[in-house]
């Protein structure tokens, strides 16, 4: 599958998530969140956190980290990575890109760092 269009810049807070769901190879939906970090940049993460299968829009962003706002896990919006307990299973990084104020995501292709300057 390719880019898909999954809201618009202006959408996202900052700092802050929206949770968007994006349709996959064979109809499933990904649940994906957008984030702004502290600092500006755009970060296209999965949604669901690795500990307890909650969302991790709903959470806390703080520099370049999602905190998640049941036990406290931070993620690194860079790499996906668990940065505390109680998380040790990173998050998928997707690729992110802006065309003009449209946020396109791909969730076929995860890659190791996703990152757009606003």
């Amino acid at each position: 599958m390719a880019e898909v269009r999954v809201c618009s810049a202006s959408d996202v807070p900052a700092p802050g998530a929206l949770q968007v769901m994006v349709a996959a190879d064979g109809g499933q939906e990904v649940p994906v969140a957008v984030v702004r970090s502290s600092s500006g940049d755009l970060h296209a993460i999965g949604d669901t956190c690795t500990h307890q299968q909650v969302s991790l829009s709903e959470g806390e962003v703080e520099g370049e980290q999602i905190e998640c706002w049941l036990h406290g896990s931070l993620f690194d919006l860079r790499t996906g990575a668990p940065d505390s307990l109680p998380a040790i299973t990173p998050v998928p990084v997707y690729t992110l890109r802006l065309d003009g104020d449209d946020v396109l995501v791909d969730v076929a292709r995860p890659a190791p760092t996703a990152i757009i300057q606003s």
